[in-house]
Order: C-alpha cells, then structure tokens, then sequence
C-alpha cells in the first residue's frame, strides 16, 4: 500500500498534488542496480558548504580536489564511540608527572656521584690510582718506586691518564643514569625550533666548560683539550710537532670542537631545522597524483576501467561529493561476488556518473550542515572525549562519534531544558541520517516540537505539521497496514497504553472487533469520527455498519465481531469509553480530516489537503526516506503526546516485522515525555535484532512511570546524562553503569613515642620548631569496587557543555561512560 506520497523531487516546497511512490528503494540490490530515477539531476549538485572534515589531505591526495583527500584518508578500526576518520591509536599509558619524578631522580642522582668521584680522583687521595699508567708505560720516564715523571714523557702520560679517567667517569654516569632516556623525553619530543634550540644552549655550556677561557670565565677546564694534545705530542716524539706551524694545532682544536658538538646536533637535529627555515624554491614542484582511492583501483581490478575513469573524472573534477562517494561505494558493496551485478554496477556508473543511484527526491546533499559527518563508515562527530582522570587512557583527547552501530541499541538521553540535548545530540543524529538516507543506508523519522531547529524543510523528504492547514502531509493513524488486528495494537498503545487502569491488550481486541468489520464493508479503516461514533456505541453508526455487511454468510464472522462488541459495551473494565475520550483529543476541528484521508481510511467530507496525502509509517520499512514530523503544543499538548506515543508504537511494530533490513531505520524523539509504556519499552530492546533504533529524550527520569524506568535504562544500550540532572536522576544511571575496581592508596599517620632520652629530646626539639608530633606513615593499598558515576557526581560535576555517554553496539562491543565535551 504505497499511498504515503513520499518519493517527488523536493525544491523546498512540499507539492499539492500526491506524487506517484516508487516500484523499489534506491538502494542497490544484490542482483543489478538500477538505473538513476528520472527526476536525477543531470548536473552535479553544488559541493558540501565545508570541506567533509579533511584538515588537510594526504601526500598523495591532490590538493585541488578536498573530496579525494577526504576519501584517501584512513579510518582504522576503532573502539565504539571513536571518530575513525584519520585516527591513531594512543600508545601505552604512563603517568607523565610519576615520568618526570623518574626521569629527573635518575638523571641526578648518578650525576651527583658521578661529581664526587672525579673530586676524589683527581685530588689524589686514592692510593696506587695512577699504578696502571706506570704499568704500560717506559720504566725510564719515572722515578724509581713512585709515579714522579723524570722528564716531559710521565707529565704528558699523566694528562693523557687523567682524560681517560674522566671519560670513563662520564661514560659510567651515562650508562648508570637517565641521561639518554631524559633527553629524549624532555628535549627530542619538542617540536622545532625550541628543540634545536635547547640543544645548542646545552652545547654552549658544555663549550665553556671545555674552552673556559674563551668564554672568559675563571674555571679550569674539563680534561678534554690537554689530554688530546698530550697524546699529539707523546704519538709525534715532542713538542716540535706545535711549533712547526699553528695549523695542526688548530686542526685539534677544531676536531674537539666538532666531536663535542656532535651528539647536540643529533638531539636538536640541527639539519631539520635548518633545511625546514629555508626559503622555498621559485620553481614549484609539479602536483602531486591523486590518491589511489580517487583512481578507484576496486573497480579498475575487476575490470570496470571506463567506468573508473568517469568516477575519477567526476571526484578530481569538482563534481563529486561525500554524499556520491558513500553512495557508489555502498552500491559496489553490495555487488560483492556477483559478475552479472557488477557489469550492470558498470553499465549505470557509465550512463549517469556521480548521479548513479541518487535519492528519487533528486536531493545529493543538504543544503546547510551542522555537524562533521563521514559517511563512508556513517559516523557523525559529537564532540571530544575530555582529558579527565575518570575516562579510560586510550578515550582521552580523541573525537566522539556516533553511528547505526551503536544507534542499534537505541538511546536514552536525560537532561534539563537548555542542556543541549537537541542542539548538541538531536540535531546531528538527524542530520546524519538524513545524509545516510541520501545514500540508500537509512531511513529516520524525526519526531519534535514545532518549531524546533532539526533542520530546514528541504532536508527532509515529508514534513508533517498536524493541525496546520498548510501542512502538505497528513498522518495515516493505521501506519498504511492492511490487518485490523495490527492496526489496533498499535493503535490500542498509542490512546490508552499509558493509562493504568485500562489493559491495552483488551483495548486492541476491542478495537478489532470494529476495524475489521468496517474494513470488510468498506475495504478501508474508519476516520477518526467514524471510529469515535462505532466506540462510543452509537445505535446510528453501528446499524449503519450492519447493513453494509449484509445479512449473507459471506460476513457472518463480522457479524459475531460486532455482536461481541455489543455484549462487552458497558461492562465493568470495558475499554471503549477510554478509547473514545482519548480519541476526541484528535477529533477536533483544527485537525479535520488531517487524519481521514488517502487510500486507507475513510475521509468523510471536508478533507484538507493533508488528509489526502497520509503518510504511512509503512513507508519507513521499505524507502529511506527522511521524515519530521511537527508535533502541536500549548492547545492541543495531549494531542501531541497522544500522537508522539502512537508513532513510537508504529515504529517499534513495523521496523521488527519488516522483511527488507537492508537500511537502518531510526525513530527520533526529541522529548519522549509520557510517550513510554510497558509495551514499548519492552518493544525497543527487540529492535536491536531488526537494524532499527530509537532515540529518546527526557528532561527528567520523572518523565517516565517509576515502575518502567528500570526496565528503559535496561532496555536502551547507550545512555548520555547531561549537565544538570537531579540526584535522582543519577541514581538510575549510576545503577545502570554499575561499579568498577579501582587500586586505592590509605595513608596514616602514627605518633612515634622514644625510649631513649636522647631520642625523646630530639622529638621534643622537633616538635617545638615545626608544631607537630613525630610521626610515621602507614600506607595501605587495596583493591575496592567504586560507582563508574555516582548520582552525586552526575549532578554536580559534569561541566556545562559536557554529558556523560556510555556506549553499547549491536555486535555487544561496550565503551564505558566517558565525560564528552559537546563543543570540541
């Protein structure tokens, strides 16, 4: 029954005339795409109002064209919850204030020893140190029994010992220490300049300390110079060598020089910095190749070179956005080990281009965006993950998103009026289904206040304003199915299923027993007045409804259904007055015939021209079509409550039994408030299995009845709290996301009492100067089970602009809560 006047081509003004539905989806089928709807524009559409979140594109995409950086970015896989698009996995963690106590300790300490062994050494005060310089050296150059030099030879040997000492002192405090690791922590991880930068101060004291005198300080110098021109001299036989000419002399020096700035100019890397200032050449370099994504390599592996070429034409050209790219490349998925698909995939790439597969509505992209979207993995980006001791290592600093993955499991989003649920959450989720639906993946009903900001009207392929006589779309009360016993069910939930005094289940039996004798005498549903009368038992209407069924057997079941009706009306417990109240609040004249008109249902008279155009939530099961629908406040509230209530019941009854699960079909309800039964809630955790989902809002848990709000966090996967809920709306969520181990430190302090007199003397001085008894530490660490959140913390300590979201996607993958903030 397509009668829901869904698929026209959209210019930003809904049509009066209903327009004829599609045979099929847009999406491609297993077998062979078909080819672009008629009303495809043969133009391309104008390109994204930003570039698709590509800051810059890859070295081997083309610059001129953003589209081909974007789509030659990587996206690994991710942990739920995590924007995939040009990702990179943090490394392990450490504590970086526990790092730099480490660090700097071990980089001291052996430093320090270092210091007094060398004053040690070279003081003399250890004995037969200078033995071994005796040992490998003429007996001549010393006198007998001591290591007292005869002659030049021993004065120049005992400099040469004394840098070979020093160097073996350095080298050991290298070794031992931090040094290395110290240097690469706080100086080679610096970006440039201030890496080089610190390195050549580093080397400039090092240089005065070798060469004091040319700085002008008054220091003896680090045995480094002497020891190397006493080797020159001992290895030449004198000192002729230096007084033939100064240019060995210099040569030495600048050896010295060179071998003490070598390993600053590794750290700073000094020739980065210095190729990274030049100035760039007059010549530029010839433009890079595209990326390899770009060329299409898929297709040009399976043969499909034409048709490559006109895509790679299209991308480098300007003609192609994100939305064309997510589109072809979902169709060419879905022709996976298929030959026969994939030349008839070729075959309509050829014939219409980047329009191949476009949305029947003609639409390739919105006309405005709020939010970064990657519709190559359907994720849209709500924030960032804050820099917070409470969320995991891995979380913290990287972007958030969202997709059907974890949408699957539906969301439950709490928080006050003003938090930020729709501009931060309803919006982009909205949006990004919008935009999935342009590529065949999704179909999204969004369900809000009129006048809320989810979009313009052109980014939606029906919008519905009941009781606004310009609304161009009506409401088809029975969601478009053909079975009386369907139809009431979800009818009986959306009039009476919140009341406590009436059993829905004998509400839609009750309702059944009059939908499907009218249907049977007249081939459609009742209008709401009609429907209204038959309730309420009036004699007229259901004597009316006895003489078109007949008096032959062809009816004689119908006959019994009404005659059932008739024993049961006016009975204790009988749902039909209940019925019939919460009916009137639709039976009004604001909504005449808004609800009567199209194929299904009996219009009456006077239908407006939203009555002739209902749309069916049947639709949703089979098209990706992109829904809103304007809910009535201030006169008619409950009106809007009512309908909100039995468009959740519609959704959760189609999306599960649909037969076609090819796209994601979601429910957006931005305030959910008294729109939850017993029957819903229980129908929302049965959509996981139907690649469907729901998104509710609450201003408070208080919204819903208290004995369902245990079993809606149960329900729902992923769960968001946003700034400013009450305790006791904490409590639900700090039950929800349970308890955790977590290591904790217990510090005592213990008075320490002396037995020797000199000891308590020395307390008693102590604790004169400071004030305080002696006292000694006791630490003990445990191992105990603390709230991830607690109802207090949730109240008190999420930041304005931040919420708190846990993750759960259909596969059971989980991301714990994680502090996000909204604006990053």
């Amino acid at each position: 029954m397509d009668r829901e006047g869904t698929y026209e081509a959209h210019d930003g003004k809904q049509q009066a005339a209903p327009p004829s539905p599609p045979a099929a989806p847009p999406a491609a089928p297993s077998a062979a795409p078909p080819a672009a709807p008629p009303g495809a524009p043969s133009a391309a559409p104008p390109m994204p109002r930003r570039a698709p979140e590509a800051s810059a594109p890859p070295e081997s995409a083309n610059p001129s064209s953003p589209v081909a950086g974007w789509l030659a970015t990587p996206r690994p896989e991710a942990e739920p919850g995590i924007w995939r698009f040009g990702y990179r996995p943090k490394g392990p963690e450490q504590d970086d204030g526990e790092v730099k106590r480490r660090l700097v300790i071990g980089l001291l300490i052996p430093t320090f020893l270092g210091l007094v062994l060398w004053a040690v050494l070279s003081s003399g005060s250890v004995p037969y140190l200078w033995l071994p310089v005796k040992l490998f050296t003429p007996e001549e150059w010393w006198y007998s029994g001591t290591v007292a030099p005869r002659g030049w030879q021993g004065q120049e040997a005992l400099s040469v010992y004394g840098g070979v000492a020093f160097g073996l002192v350095v080298a050991a405090a290298v070794r031992l220490s931090t040094w290395s690791e110290a240097v690469r922590y706080f100086v080679m991880r610096r970006p440039q300049p201030s890496r080089a930068l610190i390195a050549a101060v580093a080397a400039t004291g090092v240089l005065a300390l070798v060469w004091p005198e040319a700085f002008g300080l008054g220091l003896d110098p680090l045995p480094v110079v002497g020891p190397v021109l006493s080797l020159v001299a001992l290895i030449s036989g004198g000192y002729e060598v230096f007084m033939s000419g100064p240019v060995l002399t210099y040569v030495v020096y600048a050896l010295i020089t060179l071998a003490v700035l070598w390993p600053f100019a590794r750290i700073g890397a000094w020739w980065t910095a210095l190729r990274g200032g030049r100035k760039p050449r007059a010549v530029q370099p010839p433009p890079r190749p595209a990326a390899a994504p770009a060329t299409w390599p898929e297709l040009r592996a399976a043969g499909h070179h034409k048709a490559a070429d006109l895509l790679a034409a299209e991308l480098l050209g300007g003609r192609m956005n994100d939305v064309d790219c997510a589109r072809v490349t979902h169709a060419w998925a879905a022709t996976a080990g298929d030959p026969g698909a994939r030349a008839a995939f070729a075959d309509t790439v050829v014939r219409h281009g980047a329009a191949a597969w476009a949305h029947p509505s003609g639409s390739r992209d919105l006309s405005a965006r709020s939010a970064a979207h990657d519709l190559l993995v359907d994720q849209v980006r709500i924030g960032r993950i804050a820099e917070n001791d409470r969320n995991p290592y891995k979380f913290r600093g990287v972007q958030a998103a969202l997709d059907p993955a974890v949408l699957g499991t539906s969301l439950l989003a709490v928080g006050p009026s003003g938090a930020g649920k729709t501009e931060r959450l309803v919006r982009p989720v909205t949006e990004a289904l919008a935009l999935q639906a342009l590529t065949g993946r999704a179909a999204v009903v969004a369900v809000c206040a009129a006048g809320t900001r989810l979009g313009p009207d052109d980014a939606y392929d029906v919008v519905i304003r009941p009781g606004d006589p310009d609304s161009a779309y009506g409401l088809d009360l029975y969601a478009g199915c053909a079975d009386p016993d369907e139809a009431a069910g979800f009818l009986a939930e959306g009039l009476v299923g919140d009341l406590d005094g009436v059993d829905a289940r004998r509400a839609a039996t009750a309702l059944a027993q009059l939908l499907g004798p009218y249907r049977a005498a007249h081939g459609r549903f009742p209008a709401v007045r009609v429907l209204r009368a038959l309730l309420e038992g009036e004699p007229a209407a259901l004597d009316a409804l006895r003489a078109e069924l007949g008096t032959g057997a062809a009816h004689a079941e119908m006959h019994r259904e009404l005659d059932a009706r008739a024993r049961q009306s006016g009975t204790p417990g009988d749902p039909c007055p209940a019925l019939a109240e919460r009916l009137s609040l639709l039976d009004r004249p604001a909504f005449a015939g808004f609800f009567d008109g199209g194929e299904g249902a009996d219009g009456g008279t006077g239908a407006s021209a939203a009555g002739e155009r209902p749309f069916g939530m049947q639709a949703v099961a089979h098209h990706p079509l992109r829904v809103r629908v304007d809910l009535p406040e201030r006169a008619h509230e409950e009106a809007g409550r009512l309908l909100a209530r039995l468009l959740l019941a519609q959704f959760c009854h189609i999306a599960r039994d649909r037969s076609d699960r090819t796209h994601f079909a979601c429910l957006v309800l931005d305030d959910a408030a008294r729109t939850l039964t017993a029957e819903s809630v229980t129908a929302v955790q049965r959509l996981r299995s139907a690649h469907a989902g729901v998104v509710l809002g609450l201003r408070t848990v208080g919204d819903v009845p208290e004995s369902l709000q245990g079993p809606l966090y149960a329900a729902v996967g992923c769960r968001m709290a946003f700034p400013g809920v009450t305790t006791w709306d904490g409590r639900r969520f700090a039950e929800a996301w349970g308890t955790e181990r977590v290591e904790t430190r217990e510090v005592a302090q213990h008075t320490v009492y002396a037995d020797q007199p000199m000891a308590r003397a020395l307390h008693a001085l102590r604790k004169l100067v400071t004030g305080k008894a002696v006292t000694t530490d006791a630490v003990t660490v445990r191992e105990v089970e603390r709230e991830r959140w607690s109802a207090s913390d949730l109240a008190h300590s999420v930041p304005p602009g931040h919420a708190v979201l846990s993750l759960t996607t259909v596969g059971g993958d989980l991301a714990p809560p994680l502090l996000v903030d909204l604006r990053g």
